[in-house]
């Protein structure tokens, strides 16, 4: 922990004031569930700066408990060393760890969590026991046909990161980047087989939790086919009823 005299005033200011605006705002403990490509990553850096949440996606939370050698993350590290997958028990007592944090006082996204309807009973019993339960799942709902346009048609050039679109946002010519005229690739993931095999799997396993959600009255669905901008607005009209 860094010493907050070393920490510059105007950094210590705008922490504060950010706060204070925070401790204003309504708690929320949010779902974000949709296919890859369906924009999930867009949205959730928004929602999280305007009502003041913590993002909470579970590898990434899973790597860094690894990585601090938090008793969890022993536990973790045990079983992925002998390639196998973390049991749901230690992936929620991960979460329930992380929700401790400043950060995660007025909530949390849940990113890629629950996937299975087992896992979203155990989020609720480990929720309960904290006495508060998930608010709202957002799901991201969006036609295969249209993820396939979005992902297929994704170019990058691999040393600046830039990316392009063939439908949305092409390079001036075919197949180059813009500024160095050096060739654009294709990831490996962005082909209409990979994304077929990924989007079945994920309407299988993921159609039962929206069910269950569902039944529970707390499932929006979202027009994730729609721009960017449109989507945003639309979250905020959900998540301020």
């Amino acid at each position: 922990m860094a010493g907050l005299e070393d920490v510059p005033s105007m950094d210590l200011m705008n922490e504060l004031l950010r706060r204070m605006k925070c401790s204003t705002k309504p708690d929320k403990r949010l779902i974000l569930i949709g296919p890859p490509g369906s924009g999930k990553g867009t949205q959730s850096p928004i929602i999280k700066d305007e009502y003041c949440l913590c993002h909470l996606a579970t590898g990434d939370m899973l790597r860094a408990a690894v990585a601090a050698k938090t008793p969890l993350g022993l536990k973790a590290k045990e079983v992925m060393d002998k390639g196998e997958l973390v049991s749901d028990d230690l992936v929620v007592g991960i979460i329930d760890e992380a929700l401790k944090k400043p950060s995660c006082q007025k909530g949390f996204i849940l990113d890629g969590f629950p996937r299975t309807v087992t896992q979203a009973q155990k989020l609720d019993e480990m929720l309960e026991k904290r006495g508060v339960k998930v608010d709202k799942v957002l799901n991201f709902a969006i036609d295969d046909a249209i993820l396939e346009d979005r992902i297929t048609g994704r170019w990058i050039h691999p040393s600046s990161g830039r990316t392009y679109h063939t439908k949305f946002a092409p390079p001036k010519a075919p197949g180059v980047d813009d500024f160095t005229g050096e060739p654009l690739i294709q990831r490996k993931d962005d082909t209409a087989a990979v994304l077929k095999s990924r989007l079945e799997a994920f309407h299988k396993q993921t159609e039962p939790v929206i069910d269950y959600y569902t039944k529970k009255s707390i499932v929006a669905n979202l027009h994730a086919e729609k721009p960017p901008k449109d989507v945003t607005v639309e979250v905020q009209k959900v998540l301020s009823s």
